[in-house]
């Protein structure tokens, strides 16, 4: 499996017990959804390995507790802290109308309904109050927060997102 067929699901953030388990943070507003899973990919150098799971629990707002087969002692669990967790696309939950992953539009042109074209989506900031559209104009980056009312429509087949943000926002930049 390669990481271009799959999604982030998260991160290992620390152990849990003398046990081997670890505590994972999601990134997902359904962490609920991520309670029955049988097996994850563990990014170890670049290279994706299964870990299969012999038990999951929620933990706090947006976390799990998981204990991982044939991780026994603190000691292996030390070997994944760090570790970003990957799940096939397949997986990922069908979206309502309106609503869209991160990972599909980037690469995407930016195009702003006053400024026209203002670049190339590299990334999604998560900054854990605001996230924030990344955008590429010549070298410089353009931050706009993600935001309902600033997203007029994304256009799959042209690779466009469409916005339409506060007035000066982009002179900021520019």
């Amino acid at each position: 499996m390669q990481k271009d067929e799959c999604f982030y699901l998260g991160k290992i953030v620390g152990k849990f017990s003398f046990k081997g388990e670890v505590i994972v943070k999601l990134d997902t507003d359904y962490p609920e959804m991520y309670q029955e899973m049988e097996s994850v990919f563990v990014d170890f150098n670049g290279n994706l390995v299964p870990f299969f799971i012999e038990g999951i629990r929620s933990y706090k707002k947006n976390g799990l507790r998981i204990k991982f087969e044939d991780i026994d002692t603190e000691a292996d669990a030390d070997d994944l802290v760090k570790a970003q967790l990957y799940l096939p696309l397949d997986l990922l939950p069908e979206l309502e109308e309106g609503q869209f992953y991160y990972h599909d539009i980037i690469g995407f042109n930016v195009i702003d309904k006053e400024k026209g074209g203002i670049g190339i989506l590299k990334e999604v900031r998560e900054t854990g109050v605001q996230d924030l559209f990344v955008i590429d104009f010549e070298g410089n980056e353009i931050l706009i927060p993600i935001n309902d009312e600033f997203i007029e429509k994304i256009d799959y087949s042209a690779k466009e997102l469409c916005v339409v943000t506060p007035e000066g926002l982009i002179d900021i930049y520019l």
